[in-house]
């Protein structure tokens, strides 16, 4: 999978196009799906995203792209379990010196709180999470999922979280349904910064000042 990810980053790269690279297909399904309801398509604006299989991927994607590369316009999502993994490949890669996480938004690398399945619950509420797993007809599999011993007492946006990551192809249709539920003046920031970023040209490696605290 990284390999396969790695020749389309090369092959995008080659075309002079910007790279944003995401942890995984959900991430990169979500972003999609805000630019369709913002109006842009980003493969015709010459933007290729990535998914790179983790986060943990990213030193080689950054070494391939970056000034030592291809030196591309290059941006990212991550989870904040994962920003030490972008932050260190960062560094590594000359993009700066003892990146703070506002330093790397710069940058156009940006962290979602935990995850963007924990971001997309917070701004649309639980409540309207639910009422787009009951449109899928998937209540009472979540309701099932609910009555399990360690998630009873839990607070219904973590079980929502855990469910809706505990299988693949639920988190990636999910990821597309949430955004498609989302108020538009709600969006995640993370994810909504990063889109705004690609509007704009990003900051190359050498252009990059070291952004400490």
């Amino acid at each position: 999978m990284v390999a396969g990810a790695l020749e389309l980053a090369g092959a995008a790269a080659d075309g002079g196009r910007t790279v944003v690279l995401v942890e995984g297909g959900s991430d990169e399904l979500a972003l999609h799906a805000l630019a369709d309801r913002r109006g842009r398509d980003l493969r015709a604006e010459g933007i290729t995203t990535v998914a790179m299989g983790g986060a943990t991927n990213i030193g080689p994607f950054l070494s391939s792209l970056g000034s030592r590369g291809a030196d591309v316009a290059v941006a990212g999502l991550c989870d904040a379990g994962e920003e030490r993994h972008f932050r260190r490949a960062l560094e590594r890669e000359g993009f700066g010196a003892d990146l703070t996480r506002t330093a790397m938004e710069t940058l156009g690398f940006h962290v979602c709180d935990a995850d963007l399945e924990d971001e997309l619950i917070r701004s649309l509420g639980a409540d309207a999470v639910l009422e787009v797993v009951a449109g899928q007809r998937e209540l009472a599999a979540f309701r099932t999922f609910q009555k399990q011993p360690e998630w009873r007492e839990r607070r219904v946006e973590a079980q929502l979280r855990r469910w809706l990551g505990s299988q693949s192809l639920r988190k990636s249709r999910y990821a597309t349904l949430l955004v498609g539920a989302l108020d538009l003046d709600r969006v995640p920031a993370p994810l909504d910064r990063l889109l705004a970023h690609v509007t704009t040209p990003s900051r190359r490696p050498d252009e990059a000042d070291s952004h400490g605290a």
